[in-house]
């Protein structure tokens, strides 16, 4: 099993991932969650959601946050050192194999990590595995090709077309978010509460920060490295779709619409 994460650890990767925050990425899962829970943070990137989830839980409960490689994990190390936050343990690990013992948590929670795993669903049974009786189970995946934006630009249908040939090629499923429940379902969960929420980018401040992050990943990022060596864009292709993704971002009414699928399932 691979599990590539197709994005890798640009600068215009973590400049997204550190704007996240447990209240605009995991607020379906905040309402079960209460002070003295065991929690288990798969593929937490650098950090920002598992802190916010650190404080929720503490100062008795605690979290354990997992990350593919330890390089990975030095940036949550590194957000929790910011923060001063002394709950969290760190842990190196693969979601489809964990090496962590049968029932060790109250809740198991990935956000965004589904879409890059080649078997999901073995992934959520581990998940299901490490989690006590009767605990939660959440992901939460974005659904690519349920993106939408206004207005039309043929950059973004272009850099759509490029990334979703990037992830399959990484047997990854980038329109993770409408399968999660399907997914829950086969890896044996029968109490799943299944729901959506989006990201939206419209004002001004808002446009110049989601456009311009994608357009330096696009032709800075392992995506465009993958990009051009699977034969699927040209550099001179990515650098268009980047100036797509700025012109995007200058117009006064664009606006920018994130899908994310989201489960909660009962172990």
């Amino acid at each position: 099993m691979t599990n590539a994460y197709t994005h890798g650890h640009h600068e215009s990767v973590l400049r997204s991932h550190r704007w996240r925050t447990a209240e605009n990425s995991a607020g379906y899962l905040l309402p079960r969650l209460h002070p003295g829970m065991h929690l288990l943070d798969v593929g937490c990137g650098p950090g920002t959601i598992t802190m916010d989830l650190a404080e929720v839980v503490g100062p008795e409960g605690r979290v354990t946050a997992l990350e593919r490689t330890a390089d990975a994990l030095d940036l949550a190390r590194a957000e929790a050192d910011a923060r001063g936050t002394t709950n969290v343990d760190f842990v190196v690990g693969n979601v489809t194999d964990l090496d962590l013992g049968d029932d060790s948590f109250d809740v198991v929670h990935a956000h965004q990590v589904l879409q890059h795993v080649d078997d999901p669903v073995r992934a959520l049974r581990e998940m299901r595995r490490v989690c006590r009786a009767g605990g939660t189970v959440a992901a939460r995946d974005s659904d690519y090709s349920a993106f939408a934006w206004f207005p039309a630009t043929a950059g973004l249908d272009r850099w759509l077309e490029v990334y979703l040939q990037v992830a399959r090629a990484n047997h990854a499923e980038p329109d993770a978010g409408r399968r999660l429940l399907s997914w829950a379902r086969d890896a044996g969960f029968t109490d799943v509460t299944a729901g959506s929420s989006t990201w939206c980018y419209a004002s001004p401040t808002d446009r110049a920060w989601w456009g311009g992050l994608w357009a330096d990943r696009i032709v800075e990022s392992a995506v465009a490295r993958q990009a051009v060596e699977g034969g699927f864009a040209t550099p001179a292709e990515l650098a268009e779709i980047a100036a797509g993704w700025r012109r995007w971002a200058e117009q006064e009414d664009g606006w920018f619409s994130v899908l994310h699928g989201e489960v909660l399932a009962r172990a």
